[in-house]
C-alpha cells in the first residue's frame, strides 16, 4: 500500500499546452485511410514533425505534446467516431489544459474542392457532425482547418445523397486523388503552424486555396 501511494505521489503532472490542435477522423485500422480521416492525418503529420508519441489517455483521445513556435501544443486525435468529436475535444481540453480559443480543428470538407484548403476562426457546423458534436459541447470559439474533399458524384454531378456521402466519406482514395490529399494534410500542417505562430488571420491571408496548384488565393 506504501509502495502505490509513493508511486502516486511520484507521478508529474503534464505541464499546461498554450495550444491544443485536433484532427477529427474514425478511431480503428480499417478507417485510418479514409477521406474522412484527412484531419487525423495532418496531426499525424504534426506529431512526425514534433516527435511527439500519441498515447491513449482515457476512453475517448490519443495525445502527445511538442514544440511549436515556442509554444507547448497538443496534439490529439480522438478514440470516438466522428459524430462524437465533442466529448474527445471536451476531455483533450481538461488533459491538457489549453483554452478553447486557442483550439484548433483539422477536418475534411465536401463542400470544398479536393486539396482546398480554408482557414477561419469560430463559425457553424456547415453540416459537419463532428463540428456539431464540438459545438454542442464545448462551443464555436475555436479555430477550423478544412480540408477539401469534394463531392461524390451521381452520374456527372456532385450529391448530397446520404448514402451516397457515407460510402463517399468511409472509403479510400486512391491514385491521383490519394497523392492530392497527402500533400493536402501535409500543407494543412504548414497551415497549423502558422496559426500557432501568427494567428488565424494572418495565416488564413498565406494558406487559404482553391486546390493544390492554384496557390493561396487570399
Amino acid at each position: 500500500m506504501r509502495f502505490r501511494r509513493a508511486l502516486r505521489l511520484g507521478r508529474t503532472k503534464e505541464a499546461p499546452a498554450a495550444w491544443l490542435v485536433v484532427g477529427l477522423g474514425n478511431p480503428g485500422e480499417q478507417y485510418s485511410r479514409n477521406r474522412h480521416n484527412a484531419g487525423a492525418w495532418t496531426v499525424n503529420e504534426l506529431a512526425r514533425r514534433l516527435g511527439a508519441q500519441l498515447k491513449a489517455q482515457g476512453r475517448s483521445i490519443r495525445i502527445g505534446y511538442g514544440q511549436m513556435a515556442g509554444e507547448r501544443v497538443a496534439l490529439v486525435r480522438p478514440r470516438t467516431y466522428v459524430n462524437e468529436s465533442g466529448r474527445a475535444v471536451d476531455q483533450a481540453l481538461r488533459a491538457c489544459g489549453a483554452e478553447l480559443e486557442r483550439t484548433i480543428v483539422v477536418y475534411d470538407e465536401l463542400d470544398l474542392p479536393l486539396g482546398a484548403v480554408r482557414l477561419r476562426e469560430g463559425g457553424g457546423a456547415g453540416g459537419h457532425n463532428g463540428l456539431k458534436s464540438i459545438i454542442a459541447v464545448t462551443s464555436s470559439e475555436f479555430a477550423r482547418v478544412r480540408i477539401g474533399i469534394g463531392r461524390p458524384l451521381d452520374g456527372e454531378e456532385p450529391t448530397r445523397d446520404p448514402d451516397l456521402v457515407a460510402d463517399y466519406v468511409l472509403t479510400d482514395p486512391v491514385g491521383q486523388e490519394r497523392a492530392t490529399l497527402e500533400e493536402t494534410a501535409r500543407y494543412a500542417a504548414d497551415a497549423v503552424e502558422a496559426i500557432v505562430a501568427e494567428g488565424v488571420e494572418r495565416a488564413s491571408s498565406r494558406f487559404n486555396r482553391r486546390g493544390p496548384e492554384g496557390g493561396p488565393d487570399g
